[in-house]
């Protein structure tokens, strides 16, 4: 019977860590495409830099998970990836609380780029 009990509660975290950010945009690979050239959003990717170096997109700027997002605007909507989407959603998730309005996670990072 406990069992039972341990199980609905770690499967009741696992869905709350796993449901949308409030306030968070969500955009396919394929969407992203379609606005890699709008100087009106900013492009960050929060992958390690030696994963940023093995492979980017140009309008990217690497910006590591867990090094501050200070020095950027909070007038322009903020694109993220990383590579499978998890970093990125935890990313947006500290922009939302930061006061970025306009936040963007891009599905599946550029694992499906």
């Amino acid at each position: 019977m406990e069992t039972w009990i341990i199980i609905a509660i770690i499967a009741a975290f696992f869905m709350w860590r796993m449901k949308p950010t409030k306030g968070v945009q969500s955009i396919s690979t394929a969407q992203l495409k379609n606005m890699l050239h709008d100087k009106g959003k900013v492009f960050i990717d929060v992958r390690t830099p030696a994963e940023f170096k093995g492979r980017h997109i140009s309008q990217f700027k690497n910006i590591p998970l867990g090094s501050g997002f200070d020095q950027l605007p909070k007038d322009k909507e903020v694109v993220v990836i990383c590579q499978s989407g998890m970093r990125s959603r935890q990313a947006c998730k500290q922009l939302k609380k930061q006061g970025f309005e306009r936040v963007t996670n891009v599905r599946g990072g550029m694992s499906a780029y």
